[in-house]
């Protein structure tokens, strides 16, 4: 809870530097400020508390995917000054968002009541909104924006309605009391009704097959800063609630259920690779990657009794390669007016850095050795196979294959001659550092996976 009231005071703090007209120590001031969270977040994982009569409860799953959570967005505040050059006055809008976002996060997945999982379910989600339509003069930004606003707005409908029914059938907000009831209790027809449209509605955050439609033209139209924040940050999270909900909220799945996840989960991963074959478009080809992973986060819902680390190691090595792929495709597009791929054209002989980068990113998203992405997939796949999950785990490693596929034709295209200009790609420092400092953790992690195997015993 400490966390969570450090950050609102930090992002009105921003807002505050804004008015006294400290606009250039905003994002200084920022990382300094989340660097320190994130040290008293790390050092407190092992510390379990309820707050406020249980509205908001720190646990070990809770603050290692905070910890996550402050760590992105780090950086993705790095990035940002030099993104918003052009916008610099409105720089503490945006940063003061980015954290009010970070608190979102943090509540869903840390909610012990679910009036505060709602709250951090529309904070999360009302920032994105905005930030989705942040280019305003770029008509593709407002499609987004529009496009996501009323989707986005039809699924919090249908969860707030889900949380309705599941309060009328238990007559409490307490994830306790219900989780008791559920396990205890008869239940009503109508609860069941509840708990299944509060998984469709996250199954929509999550951008699971059939709720993906919106994913890929949101995240082509959104800055690519916002698109980077919604494919890392935002998808964890949203697939840590989800997880968590079942877990502790329902009582556990049914069989039924788990074997509806399944094909969900089978549907997601193939879907997302076949579409992302097709894609000419960067960000369009990271956004069906995205579902395909989201795809393969959704097979630790097969064990909820023992996936909490799992989860967690495949969500941080996926958000981070998402964090270092973004990051060289805003430095290599900001310049251009589209993110096709052919702008990647022998980007190893404009910038070697970038190229490894971003090889080293796919190469991880890919499952290939020894990066983090390989170790996250294997202990899903374990998991599931010793659960009995066999067909599961058969289309994850094809769907594993299909996507190194789409992978290769990125770093084929860096790597192959041509005859564009090939001018060198000046990158402001930040994105350096970003992009190697992802790629280290990616390369530490999936050396020494116990680093953050043993946050979550």
């Amino acid at each position: 809870m400490n966390t969570l009231i450090a950050i609102g005071v930090l992002a009105v703090l921003v807002l505050v530097l804004e008015i006294i007209n400290l606009r250039k120590v905003v994002i200084p001031a920022t990382l300094l400020g989340l660097l320190g969270i994130l040290g008293y977040t790390v050092c407190n994982i092992d510390v379990t508390q309820a707050y406020y009569n249980n509205m908001f409860v720190s646990t070990n799953f809770s603050n290692a995917f905070s910890s996550l959570f402050i760590a992105l967005t780090i950086f993705l505040v790095a990035l940002s000054k030099d993104f918003y050059k052009t916008e610099l006055s409105k720089i503490s809008d945006y940063i003061s968002l980015k954290l009010f976002l970070l608190m979102g996060a943090m509540c869903m997945v840390a909610f012990g009541n679910m009036a505060m999982f709602f709250l951090g379910l529309e904070i999360l989600s009302i920032t994105l909104y905005i930030l989705c339509g942040t280019d305003r003069k770029n008509i593709k930004s407002n499609e987004s924006a529009m496009k996501y606003f009323l989707l986005g707005s039809f699924a919090s409908g249908v969860v707030l309605f889900g949380i309705a029914l599941v309060y009328g059938a238990t007559g409490s907000f307490d994830i306790v009391t219900i989780k008791n009831l559920a396990f205890s209790t008869a239940m009503p027809v109508w609860y069941a009704l509840g708990v299944a449209m509060i998984i469709i509605g996250m199954l929509f955050k999550v951008a699971a097959v059939p709720f993906h439609f919106w994913a890929p033209d949101v995240y082509q139209g959104a800055p690519s800063l916002t698109t980077a924040l919604m494919s890392t940050l935002v998808k964890v999270a949203a697939v840590a609630t989800l997880y968590r909900m079942s877990k502790y909220l329902f009582g556990g799945l049914s069989t039924d259920i788990i074997n509806v996840i399944v094909v969900i989960a089978i549907l997601t991963m193939t879907v997302g690779n076949i579409m992302a074959i097709r894609q000419d478009n960067m960000k369009r080809l990271l956004a069906y990657s995205g579902i395909s992973h989201a795809g393969f986060m959704m097979m630790a819902l097969t064990a909820l009794s023992t996936a909490d680390a799992n989860l967690f190691y495949y969500a941080s090595a996926y958000a981070v390669a998402g964090i270092a792929a973004f990051t060289v495709l805003i430095a290599v597009t900001k310049n251009k007016d589209n993110e096709q791929i052919s702008n990647f054209n022998g980007l190893a002989k404009k910038n070697p850095l970038l190229a490894v980068i971003l090889s080293i990113a796919l190469l991880s998203m890919g499952g290939i050795p020894i990066f983090a992405g390989f170790f996250g997939k294997f202990f899903l796949f374990s998991q599931a196979i010793n659960n009995g999950f066999i067909t599961l785990v058969i289309f994850g490693v094809i769907n594993s294959f299909i996507s190194i596929y789409y992978y290769l034709k990125v770093i084929v295209a860096m790597y192959s001659s041509t005859e564009e200009e090939t001018a060198t790609i000046e990158v402001p420092l930040a994105y350096k550092v970003v992009g190697v400092a992802a790629i280290a953790i990616k390369i530490i992690i999936g050396l020494c996976p116990s680093i953050l195997l043993n946050l979550i015993p």
